[in-house]
């Protein structure tokens, strides 16, 4: 049974391998004026500019509010989306730089488990043919009993083997879910892009889905990067969380450092907002109310972006200067703790009070 990277470090003293390197990371969509010949008025600033790094068998969360630029950022790893800057290296291998034949090849490692599980499914086709296609399209079905893997695959997620010769809408939510898990380890990879995988599910269905991938990563060795809203959802499976906001990623820990000590303001007002099941702390524990709207990733506030938001920002430097995502070892917090705030020790140690 493969290890996790946290077991490994702990045995070999050693940091395991970097799977994902991303650098610099931008995706900027362009607004145009008119219908036909319109010409680009603006950007929408989804993803602008995000660096971090996955290592081998781990996994990384990835959560924030909604349209701040997650899917978009995960969709641009697997070059779904096409970067406007930055770098995206896979095991090594700039996938940036690649173009046709080259990046088709490397997509057999690298697979992608949507939101939507009755969506992504080809309505028209069995399950089968739906696991045989990626299978066909690098060349895995030939030398080896394919028939037989559909059946493996089938009965690592939960499926009976009659399943194959039925359609995506003969399932439940749950199940076709399954289904898109079985269509994404059908060409053996080694990361998995997992956006809003649970999202769309029943709760008594989420479970068992998350325990489904936590087993399969064990079994074979992947690499998680999952995408989501729900921070109980995110701890739960996540070695490493990142936290996204206006397309930049504004902190970066280990799930237990980030869950008992965050750093960033926002880190901490989406902490708040997590209800605790004993009343006594629910009523005395630290409450933030976030002000006003999520901006426009088209019109985003200059210096930091979180400064329209923030109940400790400063005028003196935070509506001005973009914060760096930087390094910031407490005696509470773990080495590796980064965040991106101008006074994250002043606001720790009480020296800025927040707002009321």
């Amino acid at each position: 049974m493969t290890q996790t990277a946290n077991d490994a470090e702990t045995d070999s003293g050693a940091e395991p391998e970097v799977l994902l390197d991303v650098r610099g990371l931008k995706v900027h969509f362009p607004i145009k004026s008119g219908i036909i010949f319109g010409r680009v008025t603006g950007y929408v600033y989804a993803v602008d500019g995000i660096d971090l790094k996955i290592r081998r068998g781990e996994t990384y969360g990835l959560v924030g509010e909604s349209g701040c630029g997650k899917s978009t950022f995960g969709r641009a790893v697997l070059q779904l989306e096409e970067p406007t800057a930055g770098e995206v290296h896979f095991a090594g291998k700039d996938l940036a730089s690649m173009k046709g034949e080259e990046l088709r090849k490397q997509r057999q490692h690298m697979q992608m488990v949507f939101q939507d599980p009755l969506g992504s499914l080809d309505p028209r086709q069995t399950v089968e043919q739906l696991l045989l296609e990626g299978m066909r399209a690098h060349g895995l079905t030939k030398n080896r009993d394919s028939r037989q893997r559909l059946i493996d695959l089938l009965e690592a997620v939960g499926l009976p083997r009659n399943a194959l010769s039925k359609y995506p809408h003969e399932f439940s939510g749950g199940q076709r879910q399954r289904i898109g898990i079985a269509r994404a380890l059908a060409v053996d990879p080694e990361l998995i892009v997992a956006d809003e995988p649970v999202s769309a599910l029943d709760v008594s269905v989420q479970a068992q889905v998350v325990n489904l991938m936590q087993d399969l990563q064990k079994e074979f060795g992947l690499t998680y990067l999952v995408i989501a809203h729900d921070l109980a959802v995110v701890r739960h499976m996540s070695d490493r969380i990142g936290v996204m906001y206006l397309g930049a990623l504004v902190e970066e820990s280990d799930a237990d450092d980030l869950y008992g000590h965050p750093l960033h303001p926002y880190t901490r007002a989406l902490m708040s907002a997590v209800p605790v099941p004993d009343p006594l702390v629910e009523d005395t524990r630290e409450q933030i109310l976030l002000q006003g709207d999520l901006p426009s990733p088209a019109n985003p506030p200059t210096g930091c972006r979180f400064h329209t938001r923030c109940p400790w920002a400063q005028a003196t430097l935070c509506d001005t200067e973009r914060p760096e995502l930087r390094e910031l070892e407490t005696v509470e917090t773990s080495k590796g703790h980064r965040v991106a705030c101008h006074y994250a020790e002043q606001i720790l140690s009480g020296e800025i009070q927040r707002r009321t």
